[in-house]
Formats: structure tokens, sequence, C-alpha cells
């Protein structure tokens, strides 16, 4: 992982509701659409599609396109590597 791409993660994650968001999906263990995301955040559509759009710019979400809708599953391999390098910050004594 890049510093690039490092900081791009930290900042979709700065933001509570997409902690949240990444929470719902985490319990959930299974792809979920925006608007079943409504039913574990209490925002409103518009603000949930934003906060999804910035999880998969991230890389920390990826969609998938069924019929006219979106499903959204955590792409933990991304998640693995930016815990990872957030490890390497770490001095071992």
């Amino acid at each position: 992982m890049d510093a690039k791409q490092f900081e791009k993660i930290s900042r979709a994650l700065s933001d509570p509701h997409r902690i949240e968001i990444l929470q719902a999906f985490k319990n959930r263990k299974d792809c979920l659409q925006c608007t079943e995301v409504h039913d574990f955040i209490d925002l409103a559509q518009p603000s949930i599609s934003h906060h999804l759009k910035q999880l998969v710019d991230a890389d920390l979400l990826l969609p998938e396109k069924e019929g006219r809708n979106l499903k959204y599953r955590l792409n933990e391999p991304v998640l693995d590597n930016y815990i990872h390098f957030i490890q390497g910050f770490k001095t071992n004594l």
C-alpha cells in the first residue's frame, strides 16, 4: 500500500457515519444494498449514497450491479493491507 492510498482510506474512515456503515457490513457478513443500509443508519438516502461513494472511492467497498441497483460488499483484502500498513508504524522493543 502506498501513502496516497493510505491517506484516501484514512480520510474515508474519518467520518463516524462511514464507520457505522462499515460496522453494518461487518455484522451482516454479506452484500448490502443502499436501501438496506438505511435500516441500520438513520440518515437520508442521499447522505447514505454519498458515504457509500466515499467508501467505494477508497476501495473499502466493492459495488456489484444487480439489475438497476447496486449491492456493496467489504473489500477485505484492502482492509487487511491498511491494517498491516498501520502496524508497520509500531516499534518492536
